[in-house]
């Protein structure tokens, strides 16, 4: 809590503040700032972290699902279905890879896509399924790849906001060909800019995806097939390297902040979205109210900062075919109610309660 209130989020430097700081000042002492140890040494640290053999260091979460799909080979002519209910990068990751995406309407329940509307959504066109392990909550990924198998399609996930996430004890990103994740400095494990990964268990995968990111080259000049320039720097990896070390410690804490918000609102007016999975890492913390906007003018009274993710569905936007939007009933009706509450690993469990209370004082049309 600050003078001002209860601030969404807190991008300052905590406990980490005296490991960040030596670690940029190893990469600036080495002299070498592109594709060198640290990121090799963070590469190997997040591949065992995620419960996978191989991990690729790029740019940003967006590049990481855009290569992914390139090296599967997946591109123009090509359907990836995902889900309404995301960040628009997931699906502009698919127009960036030459696919089309198809959008599948969410389940109410834990508001990531329904594997029932995945599989009537399935064409001979369709190439992959790319579920999004939303807020932190694992999609259904036992049903999704169960649909995918029917049908002989890969499965790519979106784990950008799911890092340590686990569906049914399973780490999240290794259900399918590889999973995507991002280092947005927001996310559970955040760097200090942009920066993103691809984890997978296929190592002739991981090959590829290491010369789609540097410009399709095995050997610095020698470019074999058309890649972009997408590489996870230096500084970003060092620094990494020392948040994820800390990254369950923090998974623990906005687990008990958690569980905290949903015993405080339990009588409250809104609507809080019930956990699917143990495996939920509570990247944000939404709740559902059909007055959300008098809802988020209550909270900004106390000094209360809410953020709603996300008020548009991604296939109403306009870049995204919003002139013909896909059906999808269930997540119109989440964007228009959902709004998130501040929770991240440094915000003390009084401001969860004072948050709560103000919830709780909120008064209700009749």
């Amino acid at each position: 809590m600050t003078a001002a209130g209860i601030p969404f989020a807190d991008l300052h430097l905590h406990d980490d503040a005296p490991a960040v700081r030596a670690a940029i000042d190893r990469v600036v002492g080495r002299g070498w700032f592109v594709l060198g140890p640290e990121v090799e040494a963070f590469e190997r640290e997040f591949a065992s972290a995620s419960g996978a053999t191989e991990a690729v260091g790029v740019g940003t979460g967006t590049d990481a699902i855009s290569l992914l799909l390139r090296a599967l080979g997946i591109g123009p002519g090509d359907e990836v279905i995902t889900s309404p209910l995301s960040a628009a990068y997931t699906a502009l990751a698919v127009i960036m890879a030459g696919a089309r995406p198809v959008f599948a309407d969410i389940d109410d329940h834990r508001l990531t896509m329904d594997p029932l509307a995945v599989a009537a959504a399935v064409t001979p066109r369709t190439a992959a399924i790319l579920p999004v392990h939303l807020y932190g909550q694992p999609a259904d990924m036992e049903a999704l790849v169960a649909v995918a198998a029917r049908h002989g399609i890969a499965v790519v996930e979106d784990c950008c906001q799911a890092h340590l996430s686990t569906c049914g004890g399973r780490p999240v990103g290794t259900f399918g060909a590889g999973g995507a994740f991002s280092f947005y400095p927001t996310k559970n494990l955040g760097a200090l800019g942009d920066g993103g990964a691809v984890v997978t268990g296929d190592a002739a995968l991981a090959a590829r995806l290491r010369r789609l990111r540097n410009g399709g080259q095995r050997t610095r000049y020698h470019h074999e097939e058309f890649g972009v320039n997408s590489r996870l720097d230096e500084l970003q990896a060092a620094v990494l390297r020392e948040r994820l070390a800390r990254l369950p410690a923090w998974t623990s804490a906005r687990r008990m902040l958690a569980a905290r918000y949903r015993r405080a609102l339990a009588a409250s007016p809104v609507r809080v979205p019930p956990e699917a999975d143990a495996g939920h890492v509570y990247h944000l913390f939404p709740v559902r109210s059909a007055d959300r906007d008098r809802l988020r003018a209550h909270l900004a009274s106390r000094g209360i900062e809410t953020l709603v993710h996300y008020p548009v569905p991604v296939p109403r936007q306009p870049a995204l075919g919003a002139a013909r939007p896909a059906e999808c009933p269930v997540c119109d009706r989440a964007c228009a109610e959902l709004v998130s509450l501040p929770l991240h690993p440094a915000l003390p469990p009084a401001a969860v309660d004072e948050v709560a209370r103000a919830v709780g004082d909120f008064p209700t049309r009749r």
